[in-house]
């Protein structure tokens, strides 16, 4: 396959078109498979060990990022994370194309962030034919336990995903979303600052 073949595939991925595993092939040497590994494997306490793999695992990585193992990635480097992200245990990064996450970002058990999704018409999924497009986190966003995070969705600054939630739609700054789909049901306001406050 050409490089002139590999820019039409890119073309093709860039667009969420359909591509297929056999076009794709010549990514794999972004995949960071061994690196996962190894991170899911380090001690807790090794810091500086942990601390380095992400470098090497994403495509970018914040200051005081927190991520439990294990984790999974399809890539790794297409992921981007920014300052003071914590990410519980068993979170998924379907990464076959972007997903950027803001500052300050909170990822409960769990969730899973795909950026691809395959046609519905099975002859349009032979050899694992596809589409990706791009996920992007808003700085302040908490993601609930189990939520899955589907191609192509934005959620706004500061927004709450609740638990469980199947989000399919882009969802605005300041908002409380759930459900399966996930729907905004009400916005964050100043009386939000008073709830479950201490004495």
């Amino acid at each position: 396959m050409s490089d002139d073949d590999h820019e039409d595939i890119l073309d093709r991925v860039a667009r969420g078109l359909v591509y297929t595993e056999s076009e794709a092939a010549f990514l794999a040497p972004c995949r960071r498979t061994d690196h996962i590994f190894d991170y899911n494997r380090t001690p807790p306490g090794e810091t500086e060990r942990r601390r380095s793999l992400l470098v090497e695992i994403f495509g970018s990585v914040g200051e005081r990022t927190v991520l439990l193992a294990p984790f999974h990635a399809a890539f790794g480097s297409n992921v981007h994370i920014g300052d003071d992200f914590f990410g519980n245990v068993n979170v998924t990064f379907v990464d076959d194309v972007d997903i950027r996450i803001g500052n300050d970002v909170m990822i409960a058990p769990s969730v899973t962030l795909t950026t691809t999704g395959h046609p519905v018409h099975p002859s349009r999924r032979e050899d694992f034919g596809r589409f990706s497009e791009p996920i992007v986190i808003e700085d302040n966003v908490w993601i609930g336990s189990n939520a899955v995070i589907l191609p192509g969705v934005r959620i706004g600054y500061g927004s709450v995903i609740g638990a469980g939630s199947v989000v399919s739609r882009s969802i605005p700054p300041m908002s409380v979303a759930f459900g399966t789909p996930c729907r905004v049901v009400r916005p964050i306001t100043d009386e939000d600052l008073a709830t479950r406050a201490g004495t």
